[in-house]
């Protein structure tokens, strides 16, 4: 693009940078209507969106070959899988945010959208979400929109849900965009109303450690979709309209009224990772940063037996950490593979990264990746 394709009455550029997320804890519990404690990590992705004359979206990254170029007129979900290559399904994520503002009546005239992001895809860090979300917060800045910040998780998630045809729940958007240095964010999934809750792994001496085991997942897939259906149908069974309105009081009770092993498995785990979760988040206001580690692992035994969405890798990735005296372990995201996260002292914490490099490599599975995070903040403008 040169300058003289820049319309000379607008502003020239808007840069904005949006996190990636670590859940802590509270796994397919956001479209279940439930609760969450993720928290927003240093690794972004930056846009940097300029506009055009021309009728259309072009979009770059530092990490793809090629640029995709759409037609703004053209921006529709079901031409998505015709249009672009496989390699370039990337773009349907940014294409989507533009798609999902002129569903909402704003019309924007053709930009150019340049991506550079260094969270890992494919690793349940939501790599998916930061992308929307810079670019929602980029072209909103640029083009004068006045969207608020929780109008900027809106729309990307109903790009992500609508366009790209990701079935999640919200979840990631909202630790996107909200996210806090040294706080999780207690997010209640049905009112969208976030609490910080401090999370200050410094101050308490620890450790939260991650490891990529580079099982990759894929949302879009028939797995995941799959819960959820399995989920909303445990809800119309049992006559309530998420089953976040089951209380664990009332779990055996709810569980006697389904009809099948499978339904009763999904919506044990969601009924139990909510209690999880308050509990978590409970202990995290009295600093009692130590105690959560039961609540991990009991969430990650809970996906494994009951949700039934982790592989082997990651169901391995745990036992190391746990072995190698993690206060707690489990599974991170949507799950079918990803990442897994645990709670450590620091000198454990290194011994466990080497640990699972061997152990890895004993069942010659891909060598894992393995690094700390800490709370950061959430979406933001950058100077130009």
């Amino acid at each position: 693009m040169t300058e003289r394709d820049r319309p000379a009455d607008r502003p020239t550029v808007a840069r904005w940078r949006a996190p990636g997320r670590v859940n802590l804890i509270g796994e397919h519990t956001d479209y279940n209507d439930g609760f969450c404690l993720p928290l927003a990590i240093e690794a972004a992705c930056t846009a940097t969106v300029t506009p055009l004359d021309d009728p259309v979206v072009e979009v770059v990254s530092a990490q793809m070959n090629a640029p995709v170029e759409l037609a703004l007129d053209g921006l529709a979900p079901r031409s998505l899988a015709e249009e672009l290559a496989e390699q370039a399904r990337w773009a349907g994520y940014p294409a989507g945010v533009v798609w999902a503002l002129a569903e909402r009546g704003h019309r924007l005239a053709g930009l150019s959208i340049e991506i550079d992001s260094d969270v890992p895809t494919g690793a349940g860090l939501s790599s998916s979400a930061a992308l929307e979300c810079s670019v929602a917060g980029a072209v909103n800045d640029l083009f004068g929109l006045g969207l608020d910040r929780s109008e900027l998780v809106s729309v990307a998630r109903q790009a992500e849900n609508d366009f790209v045809g990701a079935p999640t729940g919200g979840m990631d958007q909202l630790a996107s965009v909200f996210g806090q240095a040294g706080h999780v964010l207690l997010c209640d999934m049905r009112s969208l109303a976030v609490e910080a809750v401090p999370f200050d792994l410094a101050a308490a001496g620890l450790t939260l450690l991650v490891t990529d085991t580079k099982a990759s997942h894929q949302l879009t897939d028939g797995a995941y979709g799959e819960r959820r259906s399995d989920c909303e149908e445990a809800a119309r069974q049992l006559g309530v309209p998420a089953l976040r309105d089951i209380e664990l009081a009332e779990l055996a009770s709810a569980l006697s009224r389904l009809p099948n092993d499978r339904l009763r498995k999904r919506a044990r785990h969601v009924i139990t990772e909510n209690d999880r979760t308050l509990a978590c988040a409970e202990l995290l206001r009295q600093g009692r940063l130590r105690e959560i580690g039961p609540l991990l692992t009991a969430s990650h035994a809970s996906m494994r037996d009951d949700f039934e969405n982790t592989v082997p890798e990651v169901d391995l990735a745990v036992e190391v950490m746990l072995a190698f005296d993690a206060y707690g372990a489990r599974m991170t995201g949507g799950g079918f593979g990803g990442c897994v996260i645990g709670l450590f002292e620091p000198r454990q914490a290194r011994a466990a990264a080497v640990a699972l490099d061997g152990a890895f490599g004993g069942r010659r599975y891909t060598a894992p990746v393995t690094f700390e995070v800490r709370p950061a903040a959430g979406l933001h403008r950058l100077a130009d």
